[in-house]
Protein backbone atom coordinates (compact mmCIF):
# COMPACT_ATOMS: atom_id res chain seq x y z
CA UNK A 1 0.00 0.00 0.00
CA UNK A 2 0.97 3.42 -1.11
CA UNK A 3 0.13 6.62 0.73
CA UNK A 4 -0.94 9.45 -1.22
CA UNK A 5 2.10 11.80 -1.14
CA UNK A 6 1.34 15.83 -0.98
CA UNK A 7 4.02 17.74 -1.52
CA UNK A 8 3.47 21.75 -0.81
CA UNK A 9 6.13 25.05 -1.37
CA UNK A 10 6.23 28.08 -0.93
CA UNK A 11 7.46 30.53 -3.73
CA UNK A 12 8.73 33.45 -2.38
CA UNK A 13 10.68 36.43 -4.52
CA UNK A 14 13.64 37.81 -3.16
CA UNK A 15 15.00 40.43 -3.37
CA UNK A 16 17.81 42.07 -5.95
CA UNK A 17 20.70 41.78 -4.55
CA UNK A 18 21.06 45.43 -5.16
CA UNK A 19 17.92 46.43 -3.72
CA UNK A 20 17.88 48.95 -0.66
CA UNK A 21 15.87 48.94 2.26
CA UNK A 22 14.80 52.42 3.09
CA UNK A 23 17.70 52.58 6.23
CA UNK A 24 20.70 51.38 3.69
CA UNK A 25 19.26 54.34 1.19
CA UNK A 26 19.90 56.67 4.51
CA UNK A 27 22.90 55.52 4.83
CA UNK A 28 24.13 55.30 1.22
CA UNK A 29 22.93 58.85 0.72
CA UNK A 30 24.91 60.13 3.96
CA UNK A 31 28.50 58.62 2.50
CA UNK A 32 27.06 60.42 -0.67
CA UNK A 33 27.06 63.80 0.66
CA UNK A 34 30.07 63.31 3.31
CA UNK A 35 32.26 62.39 0.85
CA UNK A 36 35.76 62.06 1.57
CA UNK A 37 34.58 63.04 5.63
CA UNK A 38 32.23 59.89 6.08
CA UNK A 39 33.31 57.84 8.69
CA UNK A 40 30.97 56.31 11.45
CA UNK A 41 30.40 59.66 13.73
CA UNK A 42 29.72 61.71 10.44
CA UNK A 43 27.97 59.08 8.98
CA UNK A 44 25.43 58.93 11.97
CA UNK A 45 24.62 62.32 12.28
CA UNK A 46 23.84 62.62 8.74
CA UNK A 47 21.64 59.89 8.87
CA UNK A 48 19.79 61.31 12.26
CA UNK A 49 19.46 64.49 10.49
CA UNK A 50 17.43 62.55 7.14
CA UNK A 51 15.78 60.78 9.26
CA UNK A 52 14.35 63.26 11.72
CA UNK A 53 12.53 63.06 13.65
CA UNK A 54 13.27 59.68 13.88
CA UNK A 55 16.33 58.49 16.47
CA UNK A 56 19.10 56.39 14.62
CA UNK A 57 21.78 54.00 17.17
CA UNK A 58 25.36 54.23 16.19
CA UNK A 59 24.90 50.93 16.19
CA UNK A 60 22.62 50.44 13.41
CA UNK A 61 24.84 52.51 11.28
CA UNK A 62 27.80 50.39 11.91
CA UNK A 63 25.59 47.03 11.23
CA UNK A 64 24.37 48.91 7.47
CA UNK A 65 27.36 49.20 6.61
CA UNK A 66 29.25 45.89 7.57
CA UNK A 67 25.94 44.67 5.22
CA UNK A 68 26.36 47.52 2.49
CA UNK A 69 30.18 46.92 2.47
CA UNK A 70 29.49 42.76 1.89
CA UNK A 71 26.69 43.84 -0.84
CA UNK A 72 29.90 45.37 -2.68
CA UNK A 73 28.00 49.15 -2.49
CA UNK A 74 30.55 50.65 -0.17
CA UNK A 75 34.44 50.52 0.52
CA UNK A 76 35.88 50.93 3.67
CA UNK A 77 39.63 51.83 5.19
CA UNK A 78 41.14 52.88 8.07
CA UNK A 79 43.16 56.16 7.98
CA UNK A 80 46.28 56.96 10.26
CA UNK A 81 45.69 56.73 13.88
CA UNK A 82 45.77 60.49 15.19
CA UNK A 83 46.93 62.36 18.57
CA UNK A 84 43.20 63.87 18.77
CA UNK A 85 41.57 60.83 19.10
CA UNK A 86 43.84 58.86 21.27
CA UNK A 87 46.17 57.08 18.32
CA UNK A 88 43.29 55.80 17.03
CA UNK A 89 42.66 55.47 13.49
CA UNK A 90 39.37 56.31 11.84
CA UNK A 91 37.38 54.19 9.00
CA UNK A 92 36.30 55.97 6.34
CA UNK A 93 33.48 54.77 3.91
CA UNK A 94 33.08 55.54 0.12
CA UNK A 95 30.16 54.94 -2.30
CA UNK A 96 30.98 52.36 -4.89
CA UNK A 97 29.71 52.17 -8.66
CA UNK A 98 27.03 49.68 -7.02
CA UNK A 99 25.99 51.83 -4.69
CA UNK A 100 25.68 54.23 -6.52
CA UNK A 101 23.37 53.09 -8.72
CA UNK A 102 21.21 51.10 -6.53
CA UNK A 103 20.66 54.82 -4.67
CA UNK A 104 19.65 56.20 -8.22
CA UNK A 105 17.39 53.45 -8.52
CA UNK A 106 15.52 54.03 -5.54
CA UNK A 107 15.70 57.91 -6.11
CA UNK A 108 14.29 57.10 -9.01
CA UNK A 109 10.98 54.92 -8.15
CA UNK A 110 10.85 57.71 -4.76
CA UNK A 111 10.49 60.36 -7.34
CA UNK A 112 7.64 57.87 -9.47
CA UNK A 113 5.70 57.47 -6.25
CA UNK A 114 6.12 61.68 -5.33
CA UNK A 115 4.49 61.94 -9.11
CA UNK A 116 1.99 59.19 -8.52
CA UNK A 117 0.77 60.80 -5.39
CA UNK A 118 0.76 63.97 -6.99
CA UNK A 119 -1.31 63.17 -9.32
CA UNK A 120 -3.89 61.79 -7.78
CA UNK A 121 -4.06 64.34 -4.90
CA UNK A 122 -2.94 67.12 -6.30
CA UNK A 123 0.19 69.53 -6.66
CA UNK A 124 -1.03 71.77 -3.50
CA UNK A 125 -0.66 68.75 -1.35
CA UNK A 126 2.64 68.63 -1.16
CA UNK A 127 2.61 72.32 -0.24
CA UNK A 128 0.65 71.92 2.80
CA UNK A 129 2.35 68.72 3.74
CA UNK A 130 6.09 69.85 2.96
CA UNK A 131 4.87 72.84 5.87
CA UNK A 132 5.24 70.48 8.36
CA UNK A 133 8.88 69.09 7.52
CA UNK A 134 11.38 70.25 9.94
CA UNK A 135 9.07 70.16 12.60
CA UNK A 136 9.46 67.83 15.65
CA UNK A 137 6.67 65.36 16.19
CA UNK A 138 5.75 64.64 19.51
Amino acid sequence: MTWPVHLYYTVVEMPKPDSLGQFEQLVLTAILSLREDAYGVTIHAKVEDLAKPKAVSLGAIYVTLDRLEDKGMVTSWLTDPTPERGGRAKRCYRLEALGERALEESAATAKRIWDAVTEVLGKDWSKEWGKGWGKQVG
